[in-house]
């Protein structure tokens, strides 16, 4: 995989190896990923992705066995693509049988070449029908030993480059009385802290504004609060990152969801920035509700 980037990488292997975990793993680095695409429509795909000026580095297909022609349409769309000037590097995951066989059982599912035949029949044919592919590919990768954590490393250590993406945080104000946030991963209660709302010349304005602000941050609590949870979301965001998750949402609440926790969810973030290391967004979701 050494030289120059590739502009177009095909995910392809065997069933059960891992192709949906490899995809995933390249959109989470930003790439286009299409799934289950036919070989035929490979070049067309090339075609539409310069026709919408997608990044010429982030663009993969996942392609899989559908008819006995499929090792003749790869070649004939890697060379369509070749001869267009589309640098194609193949990714080739791979398994043994004895793991393929434990995989497809676990899911309680046919091998997808079975057939009326045993799932061990079914995974012979695909690799019969494969072993050109395999012997053609670029990087060829052995998942048997591999959980998705590790497959998951494995294609960020290829694609992602030294500009990969950290883990993208989002912090979201909101208020308890509003329910909390379907999505969020860590909570924070701010409702211990002073209720700007019963200061009368605060209660128009939200914790974007500065008197709301400097109120929220100067009450007792608040400065430790934010160290604490500041350390707290350095740890568990390492361990998010060695797990392979991407995305995490931290709710910051108080009762309405438009002093408190919008001041102090603001705070984080600045926090987290200035850490680096991650993408950091973030939203209020309450503000204007009243």
């Amino acid at each position: 995989m050494s030289g120059r980037e590739p502009a177009f990488v095909i995910v392809t292997g065997m069933s059960g190896a891992g192709r949906s975990t490899a995809a995933k793993a390249l959109e989470d680095l930003g790439w286009f990923v299409i799934d289950n695409l036919p070989p035929g429509l490979l070049f067309a795909m090339a075609e539409e992705a310069g026709r919408v000026k997608l990044a010429a580095d982030k663009v993969a297909a996942v392609v899989d066995v559908r008819s006995l022609a499929f090792t003749t349409d790869l070649n004939a769309a890697i060379e369509e693509l070749d001869g267009r000037g589309v640098a194609v590097r193949v990714v080739f995951l791979e398994a043994s049988d004895e793991e393929l066989v434990r995989r497809f059982e676990n899911v309680r599912r046919p091998h997808p070449l079975q057939g009326d035949g045993r799932l061990v029949d079914g995974i012979a044919r695909e690799r019969g029908i494969l072993r050109e592919v395999r012997a053609n590919a670029d990087l060829v990768i052995d998942t048997s030993n591999l959980n998705v954590h590790e497959l998951r490393g494995k294609i960020v250590a290829f694609f992602g480059g030294e500009d990969r993406p950290g883990l993208r945080v989002n912090v979201l104000s909101f208020g308890f009385k509003y329910g909390l946030p379907v999505d969020a991963d860590l909570v924070v209660d701010c409702r211990f802290l002073p209720n700007p709302h019963w200061v009368p010349e605060l209660r128009p304005m939200n914790g974007l504004d500065t008197p709301v602000r400097e109120y929220v941050l100067s009450q007792p609590g608040a400065k430790e609060l934010l160290d604490a949870y500041e350390e707290v979301i350095g740890i568990i965001s390492a361990g998010y990152v060695r797990e392979g998750k991407s995305y995490a949402t931290i709710a910051v609440g108080c009762t309405g969801g438009k002093h408190r926790s919008v001041a102090m969810a603001e705070q984080i973030a600045g926090r987290l920035r200035d850490r680096g290391g991650m993408d950091v967004q973030v939203s209020h979701r309450d503000v204007g509700r009243e």
